[in-house]
């Protein structure tokens, strides 16, 4: 039985994966082009959500970007701003959602699911996730609608579709907004179908970590021409196409995104499918190799999520199959055979000190309104997202969706290291134990 690299063996893996991001001659090409160009803004070839081609024949990379990636995700229209965040928020406020309304979210996802209802002064409500897909559970998502829900958010999380069936279904039964949150889910689909406007419409992420990358950046899709319109206002300070600069018709931001960004976006979708695909391909093999493994369980892949962006491959550690060792041992000691992962979100979104303490607001937290006590309940919240509390507690380990850019090799290293740790946990049991993962 080989020696733990913790304890002084070995590692499994002792050459580093693929790094992230990709890029190459193409966007620095892209990048010279814009700078050369001096036209470094959207705006400067034109106003409007439609721009016609100036004289010069050049015209704006955020246009043709917006055009590239909605065409890709086969949606009629799409609009790139700052990030993620501010694409969720934009399209709320377009679709109304407003003081005092209530929109649904999962526990289990970045704040900025959350923290875009708050800035359009609605109140989100978190519910919990599908044990199997860590994706929200719709059957949650019904018992928690109430007489002022006005939209839920689903997360496309890790990659893989939130079930759109139920969730399309639910909305148009209770008269709700169905936001897709895509932030991980570049390329991913649903029956076949692209996400990102499959209802009202949904919103992707371009931050450094995503499967597409400027550094920052975010896109909403949709397929309403109108509500496309709105978007595009409230991107561009409550301007309006056709009309004066100085010109404004209601409270917008200044959300937008460069020429710059888009150049090297518009280079990173090329690579899109085929990345996908990679990460297909090693991560099928990967959870084949793992699910053999007792206390190893890969999340499950909804054979109606036709298409999975693996943003993140996340599998399920139990840990009373390995002899009761904590997470945090189990996370440590894969670090140390050369395998980069992490334990996710540390708690419930809603743990969160900015959701908890009594000074988020002056008269208090909106989590305080309507659906909750006055009183901020831990137990409560425990009862109503026991899934979401067990991820983030014991469960979820987290690998980034660059270790499956590479070759089968790679991924058996992975799991090699995943069984060493398993033959060897007694040896863990024994040592000194870790406080922090």
């Amino acid at each position: 039985m080989a020696k733990l690299a913790l304890h002084g063996g070995p590692p499994i893996r002792q050459k580093p994966f693929p790094s992230w991001p990709v890029w190459d001659e193409r966007e620095e090409r892209a990048l010279l082009d814009v700078l050369h160009s001096g036209k470094w803004w959207r705006f400067s070839y034109g106003v409007g959500v439609e721009l016609r081609e100036p004289e010069s024949g050049l015209r704006s990379r955020v246009v043709e970007f917006q055009e590239a990636f909605a065409r890709h995700h086969q949606a009629r229209f799409g609009l790139a701003c700052a990030n993620g965040t501010a694409a969720i928020e934009v399209l709320l406020k377009a679709l109304g959602v407003g003081p005092g309304d209530e929109v649904i979210v999962p526990a289990y996802t970045y704040v900025a699911t959350a923290s875009a209802v708050l800035q359009v002064n609605a109140i989100p409500v978190f519910v919990d996730i599908d044990p199997g897909t860590y994706n929200i559970d719709p059957k949650r998502v019904e018992a928690t609608i109430t007489a002022r829900t006005r939209a839920v958010i689903p997360v496309h999380f890790a990659g893989q579709s939130a079930d759109m069936d139920a969730l399309i279904e639910l909305g148009r039964r209770h008269h709700i907004f169905v936001v897709e949150d895509a932030a991980h889910a570049h390329g991913s689909e649903w029956r076949g179908k692209k996400v990102g406007a499959l209802a009202e419409g949904g919103t992707f992420s371009f931050q450094a970590s995503k499967n597409m990358t400027a550094g920052e950046g975010g896109l909403i899709t949709t397929n309403d021409p109108k509500l496309t319109a709105l978007c595009d206002s409230f991107l561009w300070a409550g301007r309006e196409a056709g009309r004066p600069w100085y010109e404004h018709y209601r409270l917008g931001w200044n959300y937008r995104i460069t020429e710059f960004q888009a150049a090297i976006l518009l280079q990173q979708l090329q690579r899109l499918e085929e990345q996908n695909s990679c990460r297909n391909q090693n991560a099928a093999r990967l959870s084949q190799r793992l699910a053999q493994i007792e206390g190893i369980s890969p999340l499950n892949v909804d054979p109606r999520s036709t298409a999975h962006s693996y943003h993140i491959y996340l599998f399920r550690y139990l840990q009373d199959a390995f002899a009761g060792l904590p997470r945090a041992q189990f996370v440590q000691a894969l670090l140390a055979e050369g395998i980069p992962c992490f334990s996710g979100y540390s708690h419930p979104l809603y743990r969160n000190p900015m959701f908890v303490n009594k000074d988020f607001y002056p008269r208090g937290c909106p989590l305080t309104c309507g659906h909750y006590d006055q009183d901020v309940d831990f137990t409560k919240y425990a009862e109503l997202c026991p899934i979401t509390e067990r991820a983030c507690a014991t469960e979820a380990v987290w690998l980034e969706h660059r270790l499956l850019l590479g070759t089968q090799q790679d991924v058996d290293d992975i799991a090699n290291a995943v069984e060493k740790i398993r033959a060897n946990v007694g040896d863990l049991l024994a040592s000194e134990p870790v406080t922090r993962a």
